[in-house]
């Protein structure tokens, strides 16, 4: 008898909806059962692509019984409810970042989930990109020896709609959050944090009282150092590097372009094709091995992905870097 397949539901058709659906429909024992909007227009658009069911009421996906497990790319202040009824309901749940703008509120279910009888894990993909799983897997493996400084550059190639940024949590809670994951995973628990932040070219992220640009210094608990360089803008595209230091040399991971084709004529010595301009491309692989090592983490009775209690501490971090770019002091932990 053949295996019957997870059962997913999606919560959300928007941008990520859309890239997790993909990633379902793209993977083995995997399928997409419902797809979840307010907006009937985009649930129905999306589900009819997969030939899924689709509905504007998120009730629903508690109470008819017909997913094994959903994927939350709903907006942030639902996250933690969502999480909640589906431990409830006794439905696996893989959550995207920030797992809530609050500490105080994602603390309030950390028991519940510790506590959970099916999986919860929270997105922070980039763990899987095949560039920075390599450099980590080398790290960890010696050939650095001991790992001294780790510098993390994130630029968006343009600022998000500033409605959306008046909701976002801010710049550290929406954008550096998934860098403050990275930092967690090469260099464990971090003591302290210094941020500088300004608005070097934004007036109506400016007007929601963010920042647009950032640099954000940190210490881990046994000495180790990071760097993280942040901006809502990058005229050349999405600028995505990494940088591990250690005392027997250095690991890169550089720019991603469609082709590694180089050109070579009389008005230029040398031209490649631009850099990916969205995350969506740029991590497409890593969202397909997020999803993968959840129905692993299903299966097995394993934690693959990130926890509830990464997301909380990779919010705890966003919160510190938030209250030492407005009051210039360096905060402890």
């Amino acid at each position: 008898m053949s295996k019957k397949n997870l059962r997913i539901g999606v919560i959300g058709a928007g941008r990520i909806g859309i890239v997790h659906s993909g990633s379902v429909s793209d993977t083995p024992g995997a399928e997409i059962a419902v797809i979840v909007d307010a907006i009937e227009e985009s649930a129905a658009k999306l589900a009819a692509q997969y030939g899924a069911k689709h509905t504007t009421n998120v009730d629903d996906i508690f109470s008819k019984g017909d997913v094994d497990a959903i994927i939350v790319g709903s907006p942030t202040p639902t996250h933690v409810d969502l999480i909640s009824r589906a431990i409830d309901a006794g439905i696996h749940v893989l959550c995207e970042k920030p797992v809530d703008l609050d500490i105080n509120r994602a603390n309030s279910i950390k028991e519940k989930v510790a506590n959970a009888k099916t999986n919860v894990s929270i997105g922070f993909n980039r763990r899987y990109d095949p560039n920075f799983a390599a450099v980590y897997a080398r790290v960890k493996a010696g050939e650095l020896g001991n790992l001294e400084q780790l510098i993390l550059t994130s630029r968006d190639p343009a600022p998000p709609p500033q409605a959306y940024v008046a909701v976002s949590g801010g710049i550290f809670r929406d954008q550096v959050i998934h860098d403050f994951d990275i930092a967690r995973y090469f260099v464990g628990d971090i003591v302290e944090v210094s941020t500088f932040a300004t608005n070097a070219f934004s007036s109506e992220i400016k007007a929601e009282g963010d920042f647009d640009t950032a640099l954000t210094n940190m210490r881990s608990a046994d000495g180790k150092l990071v760097s993280i360089v942040s901006s809502r803008h990058a005229a050349y595209g999405y600028d995505q590097r990494l940088e591990a230091f250690g005392e027997k040399g250095m690991l890169q991971v550089s720019n991603m372009a469609p082709t590694t084709v180089r050109s070579f004529k009389a008005d230029h010595s040398e031209q490649r094709d631009p850099y990916l301009d969205f995350f969506l491309e740029r991590y497409a692989a890593s969202y397909r091995k997020e999803l993968a090592l959840f129905i692993e983490s299903i299966e097995t009775g394993k934690q693959l992905n990130p926890t509830y209690e990464d997301g909380c501490k990779a919010l705890i971090l966003a919160d510190a870097a938030t209250e030492s770019a407005k009051t210039g002091r360096v905060v402890k932990l």
